[in-house]
Protein backbone atom coordinates (compact mmCIF):
# COMPACT_ATOMS: atom_id res chain seq x y z
CA UNK A 1 0.00 0.00 0.00
CA UNK A 2 1.00 3.18 -0.76
CA UNK A 3 1.20 6.15 1.51
CA UNK A 4 -1.54 8.50 -0.09
CA UNK A 5 -3.93 5.93 0.45
CA UNK A 6 -3.14 4.78 4.06
CA UNK A 7 -3.06 8.93 4.98
CA UNK A 8 -6.61 8.67 3.75
CA UNK A 9 -7.65 5.60 5.02
CA UNK A 10 -6.47 7.05 8.50
CA UNK A 11 -8.01 10.35 7.74
CA UNK A 12 -11.59 8.50 7.13
CA UNK A 13 -10.87 6.28 10.06
CA UNK A 14 -10.42 9.65 12.66
CA UNK A 15 -13.54 11.65 10.67
CA UNK A 16 -15.70 8.28 11.65
CA UNK A 17 -14.55 8.56 15.44
CA UNK A 18 -15.24 11.99 15.50
CA UNK A 19 -19.08 11.60 13.97
CA UNK A 20 -19.98 8.84 16.34
CA UNK A 21 -20.29 10.51 19.78
CA UNK A 22 -22.90 12.72 17.88
CA UNK A 23 -24.80 10.04 16.45
CA UNK A 24 -24.62 8.57 19.78
CA UNK A 25 -26.21 11.31 21.49
CA UNK A 26 -29.00 11.64 18.56
CA UNK A 27 -29.56 8.09 18.66
CA UNK A 28 -31.04 7.77 22.68
CA UNK A 29 -27.46 7.48 24.40
CA UNK A 30 -27.32 10.08 27.83
CA UNK A 31 -26.54 13.54 27.24
CA UNK A 32 -23.78 14.53 29.88
CA UNK A 33 -25.22 18.23 29.29
CA UNK A 34 -26.66 19.15 32.88
CA UNK A 35 -28.87 22.15 31.14
CA UNK A 36 -30.75 19.49 29.68
CA UNK A 37 -31.91 17.38 32.32
CA UNK A 38 -33.07 20.46 34.31
CA UNK A 39 -35.33 21.29 31.47
CA UNK A 40 -39.21 19.55 31.79
CA UNK A 41 -39.94 17.53 28.79
CA UNK A 42 -41.80 18.51 25.70
CA UNK A 43 -45.63 17.95 26.69
CA UNK A 44 -44.76 17.42 30.87
CA UNK A 45 -46.05 21.33 30.99
CA UNK A 46 -49.37 20.82 28.90
CA UNK A 47 -50.16 17.62 30.59
CA UNK A 48 -50.13 19.95 33.67
CA UNK A 49 -52.07 22.49 32.47
CA UNK A 50 -54.96 20.02 30.99
CA UNK A 51 -54.87 18.53 34.67
CA UNK A 52 -55.50 22.27 36.49
CA UNK A 53 -58.35 23.10 33.17
CA UNK A 54 -59.95 19.51 33.56
CA UNK A 55 -59.85 19.96 37.57
CA UNK A 56 -61.33 23.34 37.74
CA UNK A 57 -64.03 22.24 35.05
CA UNK A 58 -64.81 19.38 37.42
CA UNK A 59 -65.24 21.90 40.21
CA UNK A 60 -67.48 23.68 38.18
CA UNK A 61 -69.61 20.71 37.55
CA UNK A 62 -69.55 19.96 41.12
CA UNK A 63 -70.68 23.50 41.84
CA UNK A 64 -73.57 23.36 39.13
CA UNK A 65 -75.08 19.60 39.92
CA UNK A 66 -75.12 20.88 43.41
CA UNK A 67 -76.89 24.33 43.15
CA UNK A 68 -79.33 22.08 40.27
CA UNK A 69 -80.01 19.98 43.37
CA UNK A 70 -80.67 22.38 45.99
CA UNK A 71 -83.31 24.12 43.30
CA UNK A 72 -85.01 20.68 42.71
CA UNK A 73 -85.22 20.06 46.54
CA UNK A 74 -86.89 23.86 46.73
CA UNK A 75 -88.99 22.97 43.78
CA UNK A 76 -90.36 20.04 45.07
CA UNK A 77 -91.20 21.66 48.55
CA UNK A 78 -93.07 24.21 47.57
CA UNK A 79 -94.42 21.86 44.97
CA UNK A 80 -95.96 19.97 48.03
CA UNK A 81 -96.68 23.28 49.65
CA UNK A 82 -98.39 24.15 47.15
CA UNK A 83 -100.21 20.77 47.00
CA UNK A 84 -101.45 20.82 50.42
CA UNK A 85 -102.51 24.41 50.26
CA UNK A 86 -104.82 23.33 46.80
CA UNK A 87 -106.32 20.35 49.07
CA UNK A 88 -106.94 22.20 52.25
CA UNK A 89 -108.84 24.98 49.53
CA UNK A 90 -110.78 22.17 48.42
CA UNK A 91 -111.82 20.55 51.67
CA UNK A 92 -112.37 24.10 52.63
CA UNK A 93 -115.08 24.81 49.55
CA UNK A 94 -116.79 21.53 49.99
CA UNK A 95 -117.05 21.87 53.83
CA UNK A 96 -118.79 25.16 53.23
CA UNK A 97 -121.22 24.19 50.84
CA UNK A 98 -122.61 21.58 53.16
CA UNK A 99 -123.27 23.76 56.27
CA UNK A 100 -126.30 24.87 54.92
CA UNK A 101 -127.51 20.80 55.12
CA UNK A 102 -126.37 20.64 58.15
CA UNK A 103 -128.41 23.82 59.40
CA UNK A 104 -131.45 22.24 58.24
CA UNK A 105 -130.94 19.02 59.67
CA UNK A 106 -130.40 21.01 62.75
CA UNK A 107 -133.51 23.24 62.81
CA UNK A 108 -135.58 19.87 61.88
CA UNK A 109 -134.51 18.15 64.94
CA UNK A 110 -134.96 21.12 67.21
CA UNK A 111 -138.41 21.30 65.91
CA UNK A 112 -140.05 17.92 65.54
CA UNK A 113 -143.21 17.40 68.19
CA UNK A 114 -142.73 15.24 70.52
CA UNK A 115 -145.28 12.49 69.47
CA UNK A 116 -142.63 12.42 65.83
CA UNK A 117 -139.60 11.28 67.92
CA UNK A 118 -140.25 7.19 67.55
CA UNK A 119 -141.09 7.30 64.38
CA UNK A 120 -138.58 5.24 61.86
CA UNK A 121 -138.19 7.76 59.13
CA UNK A 122 -137.23 10.83 61.74
CA UNK A 123 -134.69 8.24 63.64
CA UNK A 124 -133.07 7.56 59.89
CA UNK A 125 -132.90 11.44 59.64
CA UNK A 126 -131.56 11.73 62.96
CA UNK A 127 -128.82 8.79 62.03
CA UNK A 128 -127.86 10.31 58.76
CA UNK A 129 -127.53 13.98 60.52
CA UNK A 130 -125.10 12.35 63.38
CA UNK A 131 -123.08 10.78 60.40
CA UNK A 132 -122.34 13.59 58.43
CA UNK A 133 -121.51 15.54 61.82
CA UNK A 134 -119.15 12.45 62.67
CA UNK A 135 -117.53 12.62 59.48
CA UNK A 136 -116.67 16.48 59.78
CA UNK A 137 -115.68 15.56 62.95
CA UNK A 138 -112.84 13.06 61.67
CA UNK A 139 -112.03 15.07 58.89
CA UNK A 140 -110.58 18.00 61.31
CA UNK A 141 -113.76 20.73 61.32
CA UNK A 142 -114.96 21.58 64.60
CA UNK A 143 -118.45 23.16 65.98
CA UNK A 144 -117.86 27.23 67.30
CA UNK A 145 -120.63 26.88 69.92
CA UNK A 146 -119.46 29.65 72.25
CA UNK A 147 -122.33 30.32 74.85
CA UNK A 148 -120.70 32.13 77.84
CA UNK A 149 -117.19 33.06 76.12
CA UNK A 150 -115.93 36.31 75.62
CA UNK A 151 -116.69 37.95 72.00
CA UNK A 152 -114.23 36.76 69.61
CA UNK A 153 -114.47 39.04 66.18
CA UNK A 154 -112.35 36.18 64.35
CA UNK A 155 -114.80 33.42 65.32
CA UNK A 156 -118.05 35.11 65.91
CA UNK A 157 -120.21 37.61 64.42
CA UNK A 158 -122.41 39.90 66.14
CA UNK A 159 -125.57 40.60 65.19
CA UNK A 160 -127.03 42.66 68.20
CA UNK A 161 -127.06 42.47 72.71
CA UNK A 162 -129.25 41.00 74.39
CA UNK A 163 -129.22 42.64 78.34
CA UNK A 164 -128.45 39.60 80.70
CA UNK A 165 -127.71 39.44 84.22
CA UNK A 166 -126.73 36.23 83.62
CA UNK A 167 -123.56 36.52 81.29
CA UNK A 168 -121.26 38.68 81.80
CA UNK A 169 -121.20 42.22 79.53
CA UNK A 170 -119.03 41.01 76.49
CA UNK A 171 -119.83 37.71 76.56
CA UNK A 172 -121.68 36.03 73.70
CA UNK A 173 -125.33 35.16 75.63
CA UNK A 174 -127.22 33.83 72.38
CA UNK A 175 -125.89 31.53 69.58
CA UNK A 176 -127.88 31.76 66.66
CA UNK A 177 -125.99 29.81 64.30
CA UNK A 178 -123.10 27.56 64.87
CA UNK A 179 -119.94 28.30 63.45
CA UNK A 180 -117.02 25.65 62.11
CA UNK A 181 -113.42 25.77 61.67
CA UNK A 182 -111.27 23.83 59.94
CA UNK A 183 -107.63 23.99 60.73
CA UNK A 184 -106.64 27.18 61.19
CA UNK A 185 -109.39 28.10 58.87
CA UNK A 186 -112.74 29.39 59.80
CA UNK A 187 -115.06 28.02 57.76
CA UNK A 188 -118.41 30.64 59.02
CA UNK A 189 -118.37 32.12 61.99
CA UNK A 190 -121.03 31.49 64.35
CA UNK A 191 -123.64 34.20 64.77
CA UNK A 192 -124.34 35.35 68.06
CA UNK A 193 -125.72 37.97 70.35
CA UNK A 194 -123.66 39.45 72.84
CA UNK A 195 -124.46 40.67 76.68
CA UNK A 196 -124.66 44.11 77.10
Amino acid sequence: MNDTSRNAQDAASKTEEQSQPTNNATNGAKSTNPSAAAEPKAGEGSLETELTAAQAKASEYLEGWQRARADFVNYKKRADKERDEAYQNGAVDTFRKLLPVIDDFDRAIANLPADAANNDVIKGFSLIHRKLLGLLENTGVKVINPIGEVFNPSFHEAIGQDESSDVPSGHVSTVLQKGYVYGDKVLRPALVRVAA
